[in-house]
């Protein structure tokens, strides 16, 4: 059941949402992005050409004047937008590369960037490779703030639509945050961060020719793009930085390993591997783990034993708890 306040300002979005679609002839995400706009720009409705007519905007204009007065924190605008864009997706169908990240794994990203970055003074430097709609990214920014970090973000994707609903999610939420509408695999304008993160999407890359340019690329046919996109986020770590990737659990079997495996040995080390629980998958075939990669550098080295564990749970705080004080131990022994 959502608090009182989070459902008030979720159907009062929702149907501002619908109204803007329904008048603009859009689809729900475009629409989300115009309400947003929107909420930004003092909650005025944008009237351009007579469109939404009079009407409509009233309506609209009623439902800001009331979220006004609800006044949310910007975590809680990430949370209620998400809800927003979930309720979108049924609707919109979205392809499985495009979904958003669960909170659920979004909060085990907080937590091991925590565990990794100790030090709250430093500004800690974040890049999502595919960055999609956000979720991920905006969330690791958002909670590492309330922890008390300094953060800056850099978001990368090709998609411009699920781009301009992550822009315009950030601009609600005020997080610290860059955008670049590109394919993820061309030479990026950033400088060095801390940390990678990305939920990788799943699949062939077709430019094999690009490909050619990464070390995890195939002698034959088109490469994984989600092996090329985990080398390239690294490059743009800094030495002794961390790297967190959602990765398909299997990637270590499958006839395209043995080029991953190649970059694990020139360019950085494989320090750890969460399976995440079954509940979260539909079959075994499409399980996913956190990969914790470090990039090398003067402090890094191979750790002794490679982080290896299974979280039975995401839905039991115990079993997770168990989880954290597995890593805590892990993490003091061989880091």
């Amino acid at each position: 059941m959502l608090p009182e306040k989070m459902e008030q300002g979720f159907e009062q979005n929702l149907e501002a949402i619908q109204l803007l679609q329904n008048a603009l002839g859009t689809s729900f995400l475009e629409a989300y992005v115009e309400n947003a706009e929107n909420l930004r720009d003092n909650y005025q409705v944008r009237v351009v050409d007579g469109v939404p007519n009079e009407q409509t905007a009233e309506q609209i204009s009623k439902l800001y004047q009331k979220l006004s007065e609800l006044s949310f924190e910007p975590e809680e605008w990430r949370r209620l937008s998400q809800l927003l864009l979930l309720k979108g997706s049924q609707t919109e169908h979205l392809q499985a590369n495009h979904q958003l990240t669960p909170d659920s794994i979004g909060f085990l990203f907080v937590f091991l960037i925590e565990q990794l970055f100790s030090d709250h003074k430093e500004k800690i430097g974040v890049l999502d490779i595919s960055a999609g709609m956000g979720n991920l990214l905006l969330t690791v920014l958002l909670n590492l703030k309330i922890a008390g970090y300094q953060t800056e973000g850099f978001g990368v994707d090709i998609d411009d639509t699920l781009l301009s609903v992550a822009a315009s999610t950030s601009e609600l939420t005020q997080a610290n945050v860059q955008y670049f509408h590109q394919d993820g695999l061309q030479d990026l304008l950033i400088e060095p961060v801390d940390v990678a993160i990305s939920d990788l999407p799943v699949g062939f890359y077709p430019n094999d020719q690009k490909a050619k340019d990464f070390l995890t690329s195939a002698t034959e046919g088109h490469s994984y793009a989600h092996h090329l996109l985990l080398e390239q986020a690294m490059k743009y770590v800094k030495p002794d930085g961390f790297g967190l990737f959602l990765m398909p659990s299997n990637f270590l079997e499958t006839e395209q390993s043995d080029h991953i495996k190649k970059w694990f040995k020139e360019e950085g080390y494989l320090q750890g591997m969460i399976q995440l629980p079954d509940e979260l998958f539909r079959n075994k075939q499409s399980q996913k783990s956190i990969l914790i990669l470090q990039k090398k550098g003067e402090q890094a080295k191979q750790v002794k034993e490679v982080l290896l564990v299974k979280l039975d749970s995401l839905k039991e705080p115990e079993k997770v708890t168990k989880f954290f004080r597995e890593f805590e131990n892990w993490k003091s022994s061989s880091l």
